[in-house]
């Protein structure tokens, strides 16, 4: 299995499918993944197979590495479309989201002023007012909610520690229409539980109306200034998972933007 694990502080510039040429932005260590979901998923493969020995990065070590690359992609005459906080987990988990936020906007006005700012976060620190705060300064807040099912975010998103996803959609709406909210769908089945000594196969398929309906209500409640749908792009660390059809996310997609909602589908 091949997984992903990204340089640290900076990686890239990367070919985003729905953000463009993207400088990537990596708060957690460079040698292993820190995350509070486990997605069976992930590109970077399970939180327990990449623990990290090296330690976050510092505040100071972020906007140095990222003045340097964004100097040497001026001198190229390649300036990124956007700057995009993802990487090897959560990057709101860092103790200083909040001021590395505040720097790199800073950056990006001084070398590329029409660039995004974007965070890529799965939502589980959004209760924290200084990165609600920090959310609200970034130009493109990309939230996660996969489902607003408790169960399928057990079996497919494994949170550490509590995650009520009622909780999260009502955070969700304090930023008042300033997210975009990110869903993964996908099908297939992976091995869950013991019966009898053996392993039960259970669906992960969350495109059927029983997932899509509820989701959809709960979108339009929170209100986004916009969706992004999306599948499996990369092998991921649990096998038997498989991409959404393109018409399941054209069907989907086309809900969302019935619904008075921009949305865009990514295959």
């Amino acid at each position: 299995m091949s997984t992903i694990i990204y340089p640290s502080p900076i990686f890239g510039p990367v070919h985003s499918r729905r953000l463009g040429i993207s400088l990537g932005i990596n708060l957690l260590p460079a040698d292993g993944k820190v995350c509070s979901f486990d997605c069976i998923y992930c590109e970077c493969g399970f939180n327990e197979d990449h623990r990290p020995s090296l330690p976050l990065p510092t505040r100071e070590s972020v906007a140095q590495h990222l003045e340097e690359k964004l100097q040497q992609m001026t001198a190229e005459g390649q300036l990124p479309d956007v700057l995009t906080f993802a990487g090897n987990g959560e990057p709101t988990c860092h103790p200083h989201f909040a001021e590395i936020i505040d720097d790199t906007i800073a950056l990006r006005n001084r070398y590329c002023p029409k660039a995004k700012v974007c965070v890529l976060s799965n939502s589980t620190m959004i209760h924290r007012q200084q990165v609600h705060d920090a959310l609200m300064k970034v130009d493109d807040n990309i939230l996660k909610l996969d489902t607003i099912d408790p169960e399928y975010i057990k079996k497919v998103d494994h949170p550490n520690g509590t995650y009520d996803v009622n909780q999260i959609i009502e955070r969700m709406k304090a930023f008042n229409g300033h997210i975009i909210i990110q869903t993964m769908f996908m099908r297939g089945a992976v091995q869950c539980s013991m019966f009898n000594g053996q392993c039960s196969m259970e669906s992960v398929d969350n495109t059927g109306e029983e997932y899509v309906g509820p989701w959809l209500e709960a979108v339009k409640q929170i209100k986004p200034q916009q969706v992004m749908v999306y599948t499996i792009d990369r092998e991921t660390p649990a096998k038997g998972l498989e991409k959404a059809s393109r018409e399941q996310l054209d069907a989907i997609r086309d809900r969302v933007i019935a619904a008075g909602i921009p949305c865009t589908a990514s295959y």
